[in-house]
């Protein structure tokens, strides 16, 4: 072995404590903290965990920000939460909200940062083409730039208890198609004992707004709202009138039994009460992981004796809207979130494991690639719904502001022929007169859009 001279080993020492006090600085240094991103969402439940896993697999694969999700009750709750935290200053960067508040969201201009901003303000890619037809248009402007970011997109099946069905006499492999179907299967399994023969939830969504979407009728002039904000309501047509006039008749011997308003309609089908329950695709998870019965499948019922029906079903759910006077880093890690959760493969997971709508077509088609759909018969319904024709003014969604106060309206009203106290012809004149009142009072409020 060589000894090093004089001037070496010297050489060699300072340049071992260099060494030693570059790791020394490193080591002492903290690591730069990850930036927190708060997203206020109305997913309880099967579906909360699923949001919980988003932001769990978002933040793992990356280390320069920390999405945190916070349950804030349902989709009212929600946004009333987000809007006095705007007040105070403390809004989360981003918020979940329900479809039908999306005219009003897109009036508070000085609140939201519209999505395709941005995503191009972050450089990420973004282009509504990626995104399901159905999905895109609903929360577009005139101009087809997305406002918000499509998030839980979903319409409503038909779900049936097999097991009652079979009680019943009824072939469990095949769903009833029409009303009237509908009529003759409920009629058959409450004489075979069930409490209740059928039954929906969201009232207004599933009765009046996708029923009329399903044969093609308007809820309003103006494309729905979609021409603008000087739309009339005119859906007291004899069609629906008709409808509402066969439930409360149903309602009088229980072949059809009201079950209040949003999803209080689902645990009595997953209890058996319900052979037959009318709800959101996005419930598939909680009413397969609380569901003591075999579960069919099937479209939603119309009416055979009208023209072109079915036409095709009107989604619901929510998007991801993005609020004003964050931080730029906040809106960078925000971008990326979307830009995550557009993948193929994070949107599949999704899909396949809450019963939503996949929102891009490579999020389907690899679904069904994997074999999903293969080995889990009716879970593509809800595309088929959706996609089943090309959608018509009346049949690709409804803007009008402040719906959330007119669907209150129309339940108030179609609660009223439930319990005997109105005729349908009667109730729906009124939802008609009252709610566009409301518009016209939006309009007014409103008048620079």
């Amino acid at each position: 072995m060589s000894i090093l001279a004089g001037t070496d080993l010297v050489k060699l020492l300072w340049k071992v404590l260099q060494l030693a006090a570059a790791a020394a600085i490193v080591l002492s240094s903290p690591a730069r903290a990850a930036t927190d991103i708060n997203w206020w969402h109305a997913m309880s439940g099967q579906l909360g965990k699923q949001v919980e896993k988003l932001a769990a697999d978002f933040n793992a694969s990356q280390s320069e920000y920390r999405i945190v999700p916070t349950y804030k009750g349902n989709y009212t709750e929600t946004v009333t939460a987000a809007i006095f935290a705007f007040r105070s200053r403390s809004q989360p960067a981003i918020v979940q909200v329900n479809e039908i508040a999306t005219a009003t969201m897109m009036a508070a201009r000085g609140a939201i940062y519209p999505v395709y901003e941005l995503m191009r303000d972050q450089s990420e890619p973004f282009s509504p083409q990626t995104y399901l037809p159905a999905v895109a248009g609903y929360y577009a402007d005139v101009n087809g730039n997305m406002l918000s970011f499509p998030f839980n997109a979903s319409t409503p099946i038909l779900y049936y208890n097999k097991d009652m069905f079979r009680s019943a006499g009824l072939d469990p492999d095949v769903a009833p198609k029409t009303w009237p179907e509908v009529g003759a299967a409920a009629k058959r399994l409450r004489a075979a004992g069930a409490p209740c023969g059928m039954t929906t939830s969201w009232p207004s969504w599933i009765n009046v707004e996708n029923f009329s979407a399903f044969h093609n009728l308007p809820i309003a002039t103006r494309a729905n709202g979609f021409g603008g904000l000087d739309a009339q309501l005119v859906f007291n047509n004899p069609i629906l009138i008709r409808h509402i006039a066969q439930l409360a008749e149903w309602q009088t011997t229980k072949i059809f039994d009201y079950s209040g308003r949003g999803q209080s309609a689902e645990p009595r089908f997953q209890k058996g009460e319900c052979g037959i329950f009318i709800g959101s695709s996005g419930t598939r998870a909680d009413i397969k992981a609380n569901s003591n019965f075999e579960v069919g499948y099937g479209m939603m019922p119309y009416y055979p004796d009208m023209q072109g029906a079915p036409q095709n079903s009107i989604i619901g759910g929510a998007t991801l809207w993005v609020l004003r006077d964050r931080s730029r880093t906040e809106y960078a890690g925000v971008a990326k979130f979307f830009t995550f959760l557009s993948r193929p493969e994070v949107q599949a997971s999704w899909h396949q494991n809450t019963g939503y709508l996949p929102i891009t077509r490579a999020a389907f088609d690899l679904s069904r690639a994997q074999g999903f759909y293969d080995r889990n018969p009716g879970a593509a319904i809800s595309i088929e719904e959706v996609t089943l024709k090309p959608p018509t003014d009346y049949s690709k969604g409804v803007r009008l502001g402040s719906f959330v106060l007119i669907r209150d309206v129309i339940e108030e009203e179609l609660e009223q022929v439930f319990a005997g106290k109105r005729s349908a012809q009667s109730a729906l004149d009124n939802a008609v007169e009252r709610g566009n009142r409301l518009l016209r009072q939006f309009e007014r409020a409103n008048p620079d859009r």
